[in-house]
């Protein structure tokens, strides 16, 4: 899909972080891009700065993602482009205060938003295009996001790893069940991204964390994921494929900073 113009996105969590880098970047390259995000106020100033449209939508509820997608698709056309960012990542020990179990319903959470989501979005966005006449060689690309910590995640973080382990694994049959659909499928894992998901580390941890990547010793950069999901979504060959974005870190046990 080497021409984005006027091309129809959608990208979840956009309001802040990797969504809103993306969802610039595809609008500055001529996509009619749509943002579904909870947070209304940051979603709704983000999609009028960059000329596109917001729809305030819980990814968990299906019938909001219905007709978030069904809004989008009469104002820009159908999506060709579906970019999932929306994501959480409580850290929570297995045993917290030493005498209290996990709570089981933040871990059933954690994976309707991060995982069960990404999966909801990707069946509504591809049943939307399988009777589509489009001239391209390809109908559609989706790109989920999960995370380094799907391989090496920390403690505090097993429902966050779980998740992300779970959109790395479903990569491969995704983009086998979509491939005759001429759909492609990708994820990228990125590593430590200076984004609102750090909110809660401190701006000195923040500095140590960063000095701990190899290479370049610092936090990504938001559009630095933004031009991987560009390239991926113009580069019809890759598919069915992870991508880790990290500059050779990897996690320790535990946080170090």
């Amino acid at each position: 899909m080497q021409d984005l113009k006027d091309v129809a996105a959608i990208v979840t969590g956009g309001a802040s972080g990797l969504g809103a880098a993306t969802a610039t970047r595809l609008s500055a390259r001529g996509a009619k891009v749509a943002l579904f995000d909870i947070n209304e106020d940051a979603g709704s100033e983000h999609a009028i700065s960059i000329g596109g449209v917001f729809a305030k939508v819980d990814v968990t509820n299906e019938a909001e993602v219905v007709a978030a997608m069904d809004d989008a698709e009469r104002l820009h056309g159908p999506a060709r482009i579906l970019i999932n960012c929306a994501g959480v990542a409580p850290r929570v020990n297995m045993i917290r205060y030493r005498d209290t179990p996990h709570p089981l319903d933040l871990y059933r959470h954690v994976l309707e938003v991060n995982l069960v989501a990404s999966f909801c979005t990707a069946t509504q966005f591809t049943a939307r295009l399988f009777n589509k006449d489009l001239p391209d060689e390809e109908r559609g690309v989706i790109i989920n996001t999960a995370s380094i910590a799907a391989f090496d995640g920390q403690a505090g973080h097993a429902a966050y790893a779980a998740s992300k382990g779970g959109l790395v694994s479903m990569t491969l049959p995704l983009a086998r069940d979509l491939a005759q659909y001429k759909i492609r499928v990708m994820t990228i894992a990125p590593g430590l991204f200076d984004t609102p998901m750090l909110g809660d580390v401190p701006n000195p941890k923040e500095f140590s964390l960063g000095s701990q990547v190899p290479h370049p010793r610092r936090l990504g950069d938001p559009d630095e994921f933004a031009r991987l999901v560009e390239h991926i979504v113009t580069n019809s060959m890759l598919n069915g494929e992870v991508i880790r974005l990290d500059g050779a870190f990897r996690m320790l046990p535990d946080r170090q900073a």
